[in-house]
């Protein structure tokens, strides 16, 4: 799902305006249906609603709304922000129709410097005020109003977007903070990103029907991965398929005393689909790692504690290095000549890049199109300090474009950027799967899909993609607060059924 700016919405709605076609009116009722509807079905009727509509588009939204709430026989408020002297074409329409319309909703009109109005403490607020096409900050008088009502913050609903959010850059201003927010056709960039999840705690978004021909020429650098994105690249396995034809994985792991690293790694690995599985670990992990897989095959280091040596690794179709193997200055020299004679690309995660980070040159030798899985303070570690999430995601586009490399930050919406610069945020997963261990796991699934034959790119992001939803099946089974990794590899097949089997 191709993620647009907001000019592209607008373009998207005028695209449909005129090829449906169907009036701006008309688009705008759909829309408040639309969340209506949604709206209807998580909020009861025995709470007041207010709605706090601005005179723009969005306000608009917001009257509408009022109307369809009140024919459902909900008790609804409305109050109009004058935050601008004008009104919109669809604001103006609808609250004509509003004042036609003899429904028993309560309405009222407030200007800068007034009194704010006093709120009933069990009210559900619908934030209609600022939509996406919002051009400056939010600051004095109504700056003042919308902290009033971030005292209500667990009851704030936002039409679309909180109102004072930019959709797709950094906002200083001050911003609504919406417990709840139904964004029309596709989420908002900014949803996406750490720095706004006081103002976006959650988020649904539906389709009000905008013509699906405007979206196939439309370019985008940020994609939203869901599963209909993802069931394409799922390959199928054929009848006389055999171990070879599902790849050879090596994977580095696991020094002495992170033995748990490289079994969860290799766990993850195996279950991911790869046909033959090798681990190159210390001396010391020989015995827990024989015991743990039986179906891998272990390659045991020279040395007792820790990775001494490189391997033949001509035989294997993708490595992954780095779980739980330290930072001695032995460990170093392999990873680096691991860096300097693979052909092929690697997937580098923990303390691979913990290495590379205390050796900036290094980056260069890095095989182009190899995966590399930092959380933020890798990340950072490696490519610098930004002043916020939009630097930051900026920076990921460049560095993984100019090296040509797939980088993967970590995160609630984990994102991967690709050689070209494109940025695919995951929508799988949740916050039980911030638990040790967890990062092991997804190394080992992503060196197993590549080892498989899925490009690099496809690679992480399905792999990504898989990871996330096999912790949102643990979550469902053990709940989020007793979710530890070997759940995650517990649940990957039914991930993999419910994208198979299920269509999803």
């Amino acid at each position: 799902m191709k993620l647009l700016t907001a000019e592209q919405i607008r373009a998207w709605d005028a695209f449909t305006i005129k090829h449906e076609p169907i009036t701006s009116y008309d688009l705008m009722e759909r829309a408040s249906t639309v969340f209506t509807d949604w709206f209807s079905k998580n909020y009861n009727q025995h709470q007041p609603i207010i709605i706090f509509c601005g005179t723009g588009n969005n306000g608009g939204d917001g009257l509408a709304i009022a109307r369809l709430l009140s024919l459902l026989r909900y008790e609804v408020h409305v109050f109009i922000c004058r935050i601008s002297k004008n009104e919109t074409e669809g604001f103006a329409q609808n609250l004509k129709l509003l004042n036609q319309i003899d429904l028993s909703i309560l309405r009222g009109d407030f200007v800068e410097n007034d009194v704010f109005p006093s709120l009933p403490k069990n009210a559900i607020i619908i934030d209609a005020i600022l939509g996406s096409g919002l051009s400056r900050l939010v600051e004095g008088y109504w700056a003042a109003f919308f902290e009033y009502l971030n005292q209500f913050a667990p009851k704030i609903v936002s039409v679309d977007i909180p109102s004072g959010l930019f959709p797709e850059k950094h906002t200083e201003g001050t911003i609504l903070k919406a417990n709840r927010v139904l964004s029309f056709e596709i989420p908002k960039l900014a949803f996406l990103l750490p720095e706004n999840q006081s103002f976006v705690k959650d988020f649904d978004f539906k389709s009000i029907g905008l013509h699906s021909g405007f979206l196939n020429p439309i370019e985008s650098q940020n994609v939203f991965v869901t599963a209909d994105f993802i069931k394409p690249f799922v390959k199928k396995r054929s009848k006389f398929s055999h171990k070879g034809s599902f790849g050879h994985a090596l994977l580095v792991v696991g020094r002495f005393g992170m033995a748990g690293a490289a079994v969860l790694a290799a766990k993850a690995c195996m279950r991911s689909g790869v046909g033959l599985l090798t681990v190159h670990t210390p001396q010391y992990n020989n015995s827990i790692l024989q015991i743990s897989l039986p179906e891998a095959i272990i390659s045991i280091d020279e040395n007792k504690k820790e990775i001494s040596q490189i391997i033949d690794f001509g035989k294997f179709s993708a490595i992954g290095i780095g779980c739980g193997i330290g930072k001695s200055e032995k460990t170093a020299d392999v990873l680096r000549g691991y860096l300097e004679q693979s052909n092929a690309p690697l997937v580098l995660d923990a303390d691979a890049l913990n290495i590379i980070s205390e050796h900036p040159n290094w980056l260069d030798l890095i095989p182009k199109n190899s995966i590399l899985t930092p959380h933020p303070k890798e990340f950072e570690r490696l490519f610098g300090k930004v002043n916020n999430d939009f630097d930051r995601l900026e920076l990921l586009r460049n560095k993984a474009k100019s090296l040509k490399i797939n980088i993967l930050l970590k995160g609630a919406h984990t994102i991967i950027a690709d050689t070209e610069g494109c940025c695919y945020f995951n929508s799988t997963g949740n916050s039980g799967m911030a638990t040790a261990g967890s990062g092991d796991v997804l190394t080992g699934i992503i060196t197993g899909l590549l080892a498989q034959g899925y490009e690099s790119k496809i690679a992480a992001v399905l792999g990504v993609f898989m990871h996330g939803l096999a912790g949102d099946w643990a979550a469902k089974k053990v709940g989020k607060e007793s979710l530890i990794a070997s759940d995650i590899i517990k649940y990957l097949g039914k991930a993999f059924l419910e994208i198979l089997d299920n269509g999803c």
